[in-house]
């Protein structure tokens, strides 16, 4: 990272979620951002270090996000070990499972496990996410029996559930254009009153990191690209 962009960011002491706490928690779930096994699909336009680095600072943003969000609990379900990204006040738990699916559907059911409560989660790949769009998910479940944040390459960034069930998200193909599409139907085929949020891109690819980059361009992820663009 270049020292101008180092000044950019603000890395000051977070302060905690403001406003009236929900009974809803926020759960990231993620990857250590360790080179060679995140963000494999920017590479070769960055190399695996410079990619693990924009995982690390994606991570950061969304982390730092979520502890603004007045939530009543904040969950990190992590595949890995916790690192200086991490703020206090989240609760990590390990992931379990083998694919994507069974992942999520675990990280939903240990986090209602320990704190029977609705649940908005995130991925690490959406740094341009506020705490904003993340409340409104929290109160959306007030109303509704789930929230479902579209992306933008046919996936989706953002699912919260008021009462989680593995049956909603075991079976369905991640990672394929379609996904979005078949975890929506999934939801509606539940008969459960889903309420939408904003399209978002995902940064998968270099142009996605452009992309997300120049909406969030305050955000530690854009001074990160902005530092491995100028070799």
């Amino acid at each position: 990272m270049s020292r101008a962009g180092a000044e950019r960011y603000d890395r000051s002491p977070l302060p905690r979620g403001r406003g009236r706490p929900c009974s809803a928690q926020v759960v990231v779930i993620a990857k250590e951002p360790v080179a060679g096994r995140v963000k494999t699909r920017l590479t070769p336009y960055f190399t695996p270090h410079e990619a693990a680095a924009l995982a690390a600072a994606a991570l950061e943003d969304t982390l730092r996000t979520v502890a603004h969000v007045p939530a009543a609990r904040r969950v990190l379900a992590l595949d890995g070990a916790p690192g200086a990204w991490l703020p206090e006040g989240f609760t990590v738990l390990p992931q379990r499972g083998s694919g994507l699916d069974e992942r999520l559907a675990a990280a939903f059911d240990d986090a209602h496990r320990l704190l029977p409560a609705p649940i908005v989660l995130i991925g690490m790949d959406t740094p341009q996410v506020t705490a904003g769009m993340l409340a409104s998910a929290l109160s959306l479940l007030d109303s509704h029996d789930a929230v479902f944040g579209p992306a933008t390459d046919g996936g989706f960034w953002l699912l919260g559930l008021r009462v989680p069930d593995p049956a909603l998200l075991l079976g369905v193909p991640m990672s394929e254009p379609t996904t979005g599409e078949v975890q929506l139907h999934r939801l509606r085929e539940a008969e459960l009153n889903v309420a939408p949020m904003p399209c978002l891109t995902d940064v998968d690819t270099a142009a996605d990191a452009f992309a997300v980059a120049a909406v969030a361009p305050r955000s530690l992820f854009a001074v990160t690209l902005a530092g491995t663009v100028v070799r």
